[in-house]
């Protein structure tokens, strides 16, 4: 079978690097998509090298995770060279995406996408809701992404969850931080809930809020800076607060857990040169997302 583009490219590096269990795209169940987009980036650019470094991060990741037990791998990840981006429009550049991840979803593969800009995100849930109706997104980040229209496109990174609501039945808004007058104004008439980092900690049972704000089928998008800037510095657009390590993964968990989670994107990492924390911060992520939707499936065999 044939990989679902039409241009030759020649990728990156594996996502891992050289495991035990290697896989052929035909028989993996998650495939990892890079895709080095930064076109609108409003403040620090940079984002165009989060994937390559996140994959050679992950070269340097051991494959056994002491809280669950369970060494994934073997489930089958293979990895895509990266997009190209031979367009002059944001709209041809969205179409090309939702080309790509449609066939990858169609063909029962689980998207784990590298970005790149967090414009990349609409285009791919738009290929996640044609399969699984009914779906909601869960944004980890510090802003609410919901403007209309920002620097002259409404497909600009700013406006990222605006578009994603073209297209989901629902978004559920973690760690936000940071938005406009016009996005303040605008909430109260969209589907989404929003959980913001000044107050949510305030009651002790925000995540099971999170979950339970979720219909059963989610696709997760992550950007970098829902982190606390002290262990993400690496990201164009910081803001002072956020979630720390072990809050993200233990809402990942319950999350996935209690609902069927379909992929997932981590976008807007700008790799710091001299600091590769923030980056293998993102290749282990990835790792502990995939344990945990994945896991129970190993452990079960």
């Amino acid at each position: 079978m044939s990989l679902p583009f039409d241009y030759d490219r020649v990728a990156v590096g594996e996502f891992g690097g050289t495991t035990p269990t290697t896989t052929d795209f035909d028989h993996a169940r998650v495939v990892v998509l890079p895709i080095p987009l930064d076109r609108t980036t409003s403040y620090v650019p940079g984002t165009r090298n989060g994937p390559h470094e996140i994959l050679v991060a992950s070269s340097h990741l051991e494959l056994w995770d002491e809280e669950t037990g369970t060494d994934v791998h073997s489930i089958g990840i293979y990895t895509m060279p990266e997009m190209d981006f031979p367009f002059e429009s944001m709209d041809q550049i969205v179409a090309e995406i939702q080309r790509i991840a449609s066939e990858l979803i169609e063909r029962g593969k689980f998207p784990i996408v590298l970005g790149g800009e967090h414009s990349i995100t609409p285009p791919i849930v738009a290929a996640a809701a044609a399969k699984h109706p009914n779906l909601s997104v869960l944004q980890l980040d510090a802003h609410a992404d919901l403007r209309a229209s920002y620097m002259g496109t409404p497909h600009n990174h700013a406006c990222a969850m605006r578009r994603v609501l073209d297209h989901a039945a629902s978004a559920t808004q973690v760690g936000i931080r940071s938005l406009s007058v016009e996005e303040a104004a605008d909430i109260p008439s969209l589907r989404t809930t929003i959980f913001y980092d000044w107050n949510m900690r305030k009651d002790p049972d925000w995540m099971e809020r999170v979950v339970a704000s979720l219909n059963e089928n989610v696709y997760v998008t992550i950007d970098v800076d829902g982190f606390d800037p002290s262990i993400m510095p690496a990201t164009g657009t910081p803001e002072p607060g956020g979630l720390s390590w072990h809050e993200a993964l233990a809402l990942l968990r319950k999350v996935i857990e209690a609902r069927t989670v379909v992929g997932c994107d981590i976008v807007e990492l700008s790799p710091a040169p001299g600091n590769v924390a923030p980056t293998f911060l993102c290749a282990k992520l990835i790792y502990k997302i995939l344990t945990y939707r994945f896991g129970r499936d190993v452990r079960g065999r």
